[in-house]
């Protein structure tokens, strides 16, 4: 038996690096998954070879009428949905605030932090239907302090914000069997920091590791949340940066 047989979820940003990872431990733990991302190719290649557990959507996350489509379509393939892993999200290029656009501030800001607004709107209706569910949503270590190398303030504001509308959302709906946590990856390898690293990116110096992590790792803990294993885990930050926040490694 897997950690999620029985699960159905949304899994978003699901094309690549952590949310194609998080697709893929899903479905070997037994959950039915709807993977979205505006990227269609991309997450349809991740649910080629999965099988009748996954549908591949491409979904906007920072259009409302987006989620409602989505919704509509993983219940009527699956049923009632008891898991969100609201994963999408995007950087922004580097700037400093006096150069930075408005128009491209909001685009991050509807992307990280709307889209997770949305996500948790619209798939409560169906938790509560079937008593409880888990929402993960994953926000960053640039959410929890100051990080080397972000890009712009847009980028560390929204993932504040992501871990405030948690812990509101985790105290509003306990009551009713949702819980909700969230995750902050540290320098974990995506396509992302690849494209921006090159292939050999080399040590970490600021992990007590002494490398990267891999996507797999931080999946691994959303499957643990979004499973009845974490039943009494909720409103709660989830640090996985291999001892980053903790002090640099002399």
């Amino acid at each position: 038996m897997g950690q999620l047989d029985g699960k159905v979820a949304i899994i978003t940003g699901a094309a690549q690096g952590i949310g194609a990872a998080t697709v893929r431990e899903f479905v070997a733990e037994g959950a039915k998954v709807a993977a979205t991302d505006i990227a269609e190719d991309g997450v349809r290649k991740v649910a080629a070879d999965l099988g009748d557990s996954v549908l591949a959507l491409k979904h906007d996350v920072a259009e409302y009428d987006e989620w409602q489509r989505v919704v509509a379509e993983t219940e009527a393939a699956f049923g009632d949905i008891t898991v969100l892993v609201n994963n999408a999200a995007m950087m922004g290029s580097p700037t400093n605030i006096l150069d930075f656009a408005a128009e491209d501030y909001l685009r991050i800001v509807a992307v990280n932090q709307h889209s997770q607004f949305y996500g948790m709107k619209s798939v409560i209706p169906s938790m509560l239907r079937v008593g409880g569910g888990s929402i993960v949503n994953i926000s960053s270590l640039a959410g929890i302090t100051v990080v080397q190398g972000v890009p712009n303030l847009a980028y560390p504001t929204t993932k504040f914000a992501v871990r405030g509308m948690t812990k509101a959302v985790a105290r509003e709906y306990g009551p009713k069997g949702i819980r909700v946590n969230s995750v902050h990856p540290g320098a974990i390898l995506t396509d992302m920091a690849r494209e921006a690293l090159g292939e050999d990116p080399g040590d970490f110096p600021l992990s007590f590791l002494d490398r990267f992590g891999q996507p797999v790792e931080v999946s691994r803990l959303v499957v643990f949340l979004a499973s009845d294993g974490a039943s009494y885990i909720t409103g709660a930050e989830h640090i996985v940066d291999a001892g980053w926040s903790a002090g640099q490694r002399g």
